[in-house]
């Protein structure tokens, strides 16, 4: 009985191969992956049921896939797989959680339209200007941080028996576990802080029916089932990766520093940094004035700021730069306090700043 079945099955494998090839199908769900329909502009189709989806964008977004590091070059020669950004762009934009924009391959199509209109060769009225090209708000790095074929194939367990136990190892052998882990990074392109990252993973089982012939009865070579592709398991494990960034987006809340101001010097200080002067500064104001009359102050910029607005002199919100707003408010405290007009925060300034 078991050369018969192991028989049956080469017939209709043979049978399959001598078959004429189909026409192409339009549209496949073999085919597809996690990453599915189509966007256009807010509208999406066929979305995939299970990826999130925001009211209204949370502002523009570019993708930068890094192309010189390790992980990608590996997963261009490991599996023959393309750039990430396409499956990405498809995701945000059905998302509605970010309008996408061009930072990538097509910014130099881009340039070569702006050129052409430069240059006179285009038609009047082609309204490629100057200043209509959107910022990015953020950016989007992706990266994949594991990606293996046949983690689990399962052709020991049965491959040892004879007779029907021989067709069954043949068949696990054939059974195989992708697996795929993956990494999105988000950055406010602005202040250069990362708002937000999320990490992804997926996994599927493969079934290849050459391993059925090949374990059972020797008919090696009839054709059979390919292996999913890892692409699949790599889209879907960023479906993942996207819809935990889109949570952390809904449920997003800024990281503050306090009055101490983000970039402005850490908490962490060090012995004998500006920060940890710029912080003997304000314990010695909260303690009260200084008995000794000779000693100097030292304030940073965005102390300075806070003083000032703290005394009527409005500086905007502090951010320890020496902007205009600022500039124009030393300057009028320096002219009550009868001091120097300069502008600057020198050292007779931040004294009476200090007081």
């Amino acid at each position: 009985m078991s050369r018969i079945f192991a028989f049956s099955l080469a017939a209709v494998a043979v049978a399959l191969a001598g078959c004429d090839a189909t026409q192409p199908k339009v549209g496949s769900d073999q085919a597809r992956t996690a990453a599915t329909g189509s966007a256009g502009g807010a509208a999406a189709q066929n979305v995939n049921a299970k990826l999130g989806r925001c009211d209204r964008p949370a502002g523009t977004i570019a993708l930068v896939e890094d192309t010189s590091l390790d992980w990608y070059r590996a997963y261009l020669d490991k599996y023959r797989l393309g750039s990430t950004s396409p499956v990405l762009r498809l995701l945000i934009q059905q998302s509605n959680c970010f309008i996408v924009v061009e930072r990538g391959r097509a910014m130099a199509n881009m340039q070569q339209e702006r050129a052409l209109q430069q240059s006179g060769e285009m038609r009047q009225n082609s309204n490629f200007g100057k200043g209509q090209m959107v910022a990015a708000d953020y950016s989007l790095t992706p990266e994949v941080l594991m990606s293996a074929r046949g983690t689990s194939g399962l052709g020991g367990a049965l491959g040892g028996f004879g007779g029907r136990l021989g067709v069954l190892g043949a068949i696990a052998g054939g059974i195989q576990t992708n697996e795929a882990a993956v990494m999105l990074t988000l950055v406010d392109n602005r202040s250069g802080v990362q708002v937000a990252a999320a990490e992804g993973s997926s996994s599927n089982t493969d079934f290849n029916l050459g391993a059925v012939l090949v374990g059972s009865s020797g008919f090696g070579g009839a054709g059979g089932y390919t292996n999913t592709p890892q692409g699949k398991v790599v889209t879907a494990a960023f479906t993942d990766a996207y819809n935990n960034i889109i949570n952390a987006v809904k449920n997003y809340a800024p990281q503050s520093m306090g009055d101490r101001g983000m970039g402005t010097g850490g908490r962490l200080t060090v012995e004998g940094s500006s920060q940890q002067q710029g912080a003997s500064v304000q314990s010695s104001q909260a303690a009260g004035p200084s008995s000794n009359p000779a000693q100097n102050a030292h304030l940073s910029v965005r102390d300075a700021q806070v003083k000032l607005n703290q005394l009527g002199y409005n500086t905007g919100a502090p951010d320890g730069l020496m902007g205009r707003a600022t500039v124009a408010a030393i300057r009028a405290f320096q002219r009550d306090r009868r001091l120097t007009i300069s502008g600057q925060l020198d050292q007779a300034t931040m004294n009476e700043l200090a007081k």
